[in-house]
């Protein structure tokens, strides 16, 4: 059985510069070089991006979208915004400690990138999603739009996207990262159902989030 390590790519220049640190600090002193040992596994925890298969579709389902982000649901409301109109929308709270690489919830192509400077409020703050730093990608899919916001919490420190406009997704496909804690919005039609609820917690590419006949 083969074991396979990953990490996301962002954290490479990091992981990096943590183990030069260390083998420069080991010739001058051991003791230094291993207190930077505790750091370096945290960043490796940090960074991990675990390989993710999405459960098989239901054969009476046309359409799906699975979570975007590891963490815990904390909002599930009605929105409503200029590329998706009226729509539902879905919070997912990520701790330190969940897996922060961001995953396309559904197949389609990049329509709308926004970026937004904004504030540091932490993650659960109901003025998070509109008031804090974000990121907004909007896809066009053949069941209507749907959008993700990547926000940055009081921790978050730097949201990565690596996406361009008009570039194709894959459901499940890496897109980015939240780096140290925060919040991913998930927005899609009124007319999908919503299979989580509140308290829940979601993985990215494999929790199914909506779904529609």
């Amino acid at each position: 059985m083969s074991f396979k390590i990953s990490f996301a790519r962002e954290g490479v220049p990091l992981m990096g510069g943590l183990l030069f640190m260390m083998v420069l600090g080991w010739q001058f002193s051991p003791f230094l070089a291993l207190g930077l040992l505790p750091l370096l596994l945290f960043v490796l925890w940090f960074y991990r991006d675990p390989e993710r298969k999405a459960p098989p579709k239901e054969a009476e389902i046309s359409c799906r979208l699975v979570s975007p982000a590891d963490g815990k649901v904390m909002e599930i409301l009605a929105a409503e915004h200029p590329f998706m109109g009226k729509c539902q929308k879905v919070g997912i709270f990520m701790s330190p400690l969940d897996v922060h690489v961001n995953r396309a919830p559904c197949a389609g192509n990049v329509a709308f990138l926004d970026y937004r400077p904004g504030k540091k409020l932490v993650a659960f703050h109901p003025k998070a999603s509109e008031e804090n730093e974000r990121f907004y990608v909007g896809l066009n899919t053949p069941h209507g739009p749907v959008m993700m916001v990547q926000i940055a919490g009081a921790l978050a420190r730097r949201i990565a996207c690596r996406l361009k406009r008009e570039q194709r997704l894959e459901e499940g496909e890496r897109y980015g990262m939240i780096q140290f804690g925060s919040k991913v919005d998930l927005y899609f039609s009124e007319d999908m159902e919503c299979r989580v609820s509140l308290g829940e917690k979601v993985r990215a590419g494999k929790t199914v989030i909506g779904v529609k006949s």
